[in-house]
């Protein structure tokens, strides 16, 4: 798997407390705006929740990145699993019992689930990793977004329950995501996404911007696949969700092979692999 990080702290051209902002807030002001603008301006607009999901996704990468710098290596695929089991839990409660305040209710309550598995890890395991519990607190929150998000922008809402509006049934996230099976389709997206960035790029020559980068990369193929689902939900336009997730991987995917470019010692090209005949 991986050799793990530098064994301590990990460089930030942009500071832990501005990506966490971009998480919290940019990922709930879209699922909130995906809510109310599908009920306004028409399914289409539920695009917005997925945008949502991608701040969570760059949030928990980077704290991923932080806290597995310190030299998890293999623990890296573990914690971006955590991340989202954490979140799945808390977006069912916060969810089931919230109505509208679900969203900030799951991201509450999987913070507190994230604080006491970081205590934990470092007080019972012994981990010592001096911000354990901040990290973990973190990837559970960023988790919660993801999923909450994803789910938003797969079901046009973010109502864990079937509503009657105006005398029509609106089926809800547990109708729409959860019964179909598709909520595995997220956890499996999610997961890779805030995992797979750091895992992808650590080494000594690990970059924040690259990483960060391929974090956007990956939420814009979750994006995508978000859409394919939508396709076939009454409340989401999965037309438009696609083609913003194609536009977001490709900006995003053209930025991180910049990257890749800039970093790397050299690239050259190696060839046809030779034949039978000349290996002989």
């Amino acid at each position: 798997m991986s050799a793990g990080g530098g064994g301590g702290g990990a460089h930030a051209a942009i500071p832990q407390n501005n990506l966490i902002a971009f998480g919290v807030v940019g990922g709930l002001v879209f699922i909130y705006a995906a809510y109310f603008l599908v009920q306004i301006a028409g399914p289409y607009m539920s695009f917005l929740g997925a945008l949502g999901a991608i701040c969570g996704i760059v949030w928990g990468a980077s704290a991923v990145r932080r806290v597995a710098n310190y030299g998890l290596g293999t623990g890296v695929p573990s914690i971006g699993m955590l991340a989202i089991g954490i979140g799945i839990i808390a977006t069912i409660f916060g969810l089931a019992v919230g109505g509208i305040i679900g969203p900030i209710l799951a991201v509450i309550f999987a913070s507190l689930i994230g604080l006491v598995v970081g205590f934990l890890g470092n007080k019972v395991l012994n981990m010592g990793i001096p911000i354990m519990v901040q990290s973990t607190t973190e990837i559970a929150a960023a988790g919660a977004i993801t999923i909450v998000g994803l789910s938003t922008s797969m079901a046009g809402t973010f109502m864990f329950f079937d509503e009657v509006v105006n005398g029509l049934t609106v089926p809800g996230v547990a109708t729409t995501v959860m019964e179909p099976g598709y909520i595995a389709v997220i956890f499996i997206m999610g997961a890779l996404a805030i995992l797979h960035p750091y895992n992808a790029n650590l080494g000594p020559d690990e970059k924040q911007d690259r990483t960060l980068a391929c974090a956007f990369e990956k939420g814009g193929i979750a994006m995508i696949i978000t859409g394919i689902v939508a396709t076939v939900t009454p409340l989401a336009s999965g037309t438009v969700t696609i083609v913003v997730g194609v536009v977001i991987w490709y900006v995003a995917f053209s930025e991180y092979y910049k990257r890749v470019k800039r970093d790397a010692y050299m690239i050259s090209g190696a060839g046809l692999l030779p034949s039978k005949e000349e290996l002989e």
